[in-house]
């Protein structure tokens, strides 16, 4: 029987209002930060996901580079340019609060600690969540078995009892799956294909509605294979 929805955070549940090649050009563009690249930056990214801020990233990006933009600067100016433009999904704090009567909830996100919280804080989002987890105070990001591990011992539920709900293939379906969670993969219009591994896909314009029916259908499934 399930007990726990976890969700991932950045497009799953809210979403910026311009396109995040936008949003870098214009910090880097407030910082006077050379242009950098939306490839390079999540390359840099990836490897940072247990920092305490987007400093470490922004170091990275700059080393070589022609210019007296520090990496602090940068990284608050994005910072500042993303809480301007985030919003939640229609619908999905109600969703939430609604799965909330029947399953645990939790957030599990990957990035920087300052980045991430700020974005709960941007959102009101500090108590929509039973446990809510940043890579960046944990041992590792995903789709590290640890971080799902972590989001777990948080809810005191067990793996097996778990849905966890992201878009991203490697660091949500296949993290989850492999520690043992069932997988709803939420697709983006213009993101990878549906895995095979995800138990159900839901596009993100139907997160709100169509998460609690996929969630309800695999519990009875479950219900159904233990009867």
């Amino acid at each position: 029987m399930l007990q726990a929805v976890v969700f991932d955070l950045d497009y799953t549940l809210a979403v910026p209002q311009r396109d995040r090649t936008t949003i870098l050009e214009a910090a880097t563009d407030a910082a006077g930060a050379p242009e950098l690249s939306r490839a390079d930056y999540l390359e840099a990214h990836r490897r940072n996901l247990t920092q305490e801020t987007r400093e470490p990233i922004f170091t990275e990006l700059l080393e070589g580079r022609e210019t007296e933009a520090e990496p602090a600067e940068v990284a608050a100016a994005y910072r500042d340019e993303i809480a301007a433009d985030l919003e939640p999904l229609p619908g999905v704090e109600s969703m939430l609060a609604k799965l909330n009567e029947r399953y645990r909830i939790g957030l599990l996100t990957n990035g920087p600690v300052r980045a991430q919280r700020d974005k709960l804080t941007t959102l009101g989002w500090e108590n929509a969540f039973d446990a809510a987890l940043v890579t960046g105070e944990l041992e590792a990001g995903k789709p590290d078995i640890r971080a799902f591990e972590a989001i777990s011992d948080e809810l005191a539920v067990d793996p097996e009892r778990t849905v966890y709900v992201g878009d991203e293939v490697e660091a949500d379906v296949e993290g989850a799956t492999g520690a043992g969670m069932t997988a709803i993969q939420i697709l983006l219009e213009d993101g990878p294909d549906p895995d095979p591994r995800a138990a159900a896909h839901v596009d993100q314009n139907a997160v709100a509605t169509a998460v609690p029916e996929a969630v309800a259908a695999l519990e009875e499934t479950d219900s159904a294979i233990g009867s």
